[in-house]
């Protein structure tokens, strides 16, 4: 049979399905059928007021615009703690306004220390309130990131009685996980201080996008704090190529005067609108309750340094005083092949060390109760300068009495290291 025959009898077939489907009960079918494939109504998602005009370059020396703005509040958050500091203000009374971050939040990259977006925070509230002491502490320190921030939060701000705080740590913090718990442990360690200041938190943002911004804004979204996006300002005008990014920054992270202006401009308006509805806010600040958004592993985090803590047995080391940092002023240092050993109760515990460009640092591990539990690789030789790293040793559900060790790996017997603190929660 050929493919014409073929051809022919399919026809044939077909019309007789057709003409099959022409009595009563095929039409009610058909009828059926297509009330059940009938298209649904189309639904047109309304465009985003906020979203970003390819066509408009952004123009720096006119200032922030309305659809930066609507990009930068992420969430209003309670006004109840804010408002409660813009009154002590206004009545006259102190008010210590903080900051904690990375570098981003110490200044670097800025021309000086006043064109800082933490210095432009202090500059508001002391324009503001001419008839009331602003106290002001900036705990920014580059290079470190939430982890290490918990652990030092009580000493270098908390100490000093804030009733605002910022935290800025989204492009310091990388791991998704561990810092989702340090960020968290932090935030309600600020939370939760006597004083029940305000916080706020900033989202910062790398040249190519990377930040943590969608995990910190897990923890702002469970405790309603306000949040304020950088990010969301340059980097959506950045991809469209209406801003370029060597405008607001020297490298692909810091801010430079017009990176930290934008911030500056940013948190001024949203400062100034919650004064301007201040009279309407009347709840009353009270005493941080909400349950933890991850296990709180940190909650009790401390640094202990030399002056804090003696070893149980060392050879090879000796304190010594400002290791790198002013705020980290007792450290442990050995030139090559130290040993120490520390006896601790503790259900987390890290190490923060100094890492070297000079060639004389090596790799360390760190015995828990005589096992390995990790290294220090404390040899940065190329990179970008000396910084002080931290090392999450420990994390557990449950406190113990640990023997910490700490000695040269091999091949690093001749190489130094400098332990800055010990992390202990």
């Amino acid at each position: 049979m050929t493919k014409k025959h073929l051809s022919a009898i399919a026809a044939i077939a077909l019309c007789g399905v057709i003409l099959a489907g022409c009595g009563n009960n095929g039409t009610a079918e058909t009828t059926e059928t297509a009330a059940q494939t009938t298209s649904p109504d189309i639904v047109t998602m309304a465009p985003d007021p906020n979203e970003v005009d390819p066509s408009v370059p952004v123009k720096l020396e006119d200032g922030i615009t309305e659809k930066m703005y609507g990009r930068a509040i992420l969430n209003e958050g309670n006004l109840a703690r804010l408002a409660a500091a813009m009154k002590k203000a206004q009545n006259g009374e102190k008010v210590t306004v903080g900051v904690i971050g990375g570098s981003i939040t110490q200044g670097s990259s800025a021309s000086n220390q006043n064109n800082c977006y933490a210095s432009r925070f202090n500059q508001w509230w002391t324009n503001k309130f001419p008839e009331a002491e602003i106290g002001f502490v900036n705990a920014g320190i580059g290079g470190t990131n939430s982890y290490l921030g918990v652990h030092r939060v009580d000493e270098q701000l908390l100490a000093h009685n804030p009733d605002v705080v910022i935290v800025e740590f989204s492009v310091n913090d990388t791991d998704k996980t561990m810092n989702k718990y340090s960020y968290d442990s932090l935030v309600r360690k600020i939370l939760s201080y006597e004083t029940n200041p305000a916080v706020m938190l900033l989202f910062t943002t790398q040249e190519n996008g990377t930040s943590l911004q969608d995990v910190h804004k897990e923890i702002g979204a469970a405790y309603d704090l306000p949040m304020i996006s950088y990010r969301e300002v340059v980097y959506p005008e950045v991809a469209a190529g209406t801003l370029d990014w060597k405008l607001i920054s020297p490298d692909n992270i810091h801010p430079n005067d017009a990176g930290h202006d934008i911030i500056g401009q940013i948190v001024d308006r949203y400062l100034n609108e919650v004064y301007d509805k201040l009279d309407t806010i009347t709840e009353e600040p009270t005493a941080f309750a909400a349950e933890g958004y991850t296990n709180d592993y940190f909650k009790n985090a401390e640094m202990l340094s030399a002056a804090d803590i003696t070893a149980t047995s060392s050879e090879g080391f000796e304190a010594i005083e400002n290791g790198f940092y002013h705020q980290f002023p007792n450290n442990w240092k050995t030139e090559a092949g130290g040993t120490m050993t520390f006896d601790v109760e503790c259900q987390n515990f890290g190490v923060f060390f100094l890492c070297t460009t000079d060639g004389k640092s090596g790799t360390y591990e760190v015995y828990v109760d005589g096992e390995r539990k990790g290294k220090l690789e404390a040899d940065f030789t190329g990179g970008w300068g000396t910084y002080g790293n931290t090392k999450q040793i420990v994390l557990a559900k449950e406190t113990a009495k640990h023997t910490i060790e700490i000695k040269p790996a091999e091949g690093s017997e001749d190489k130094g290291i400098t332990i800055l603190g010990l992390m202990v929660s």
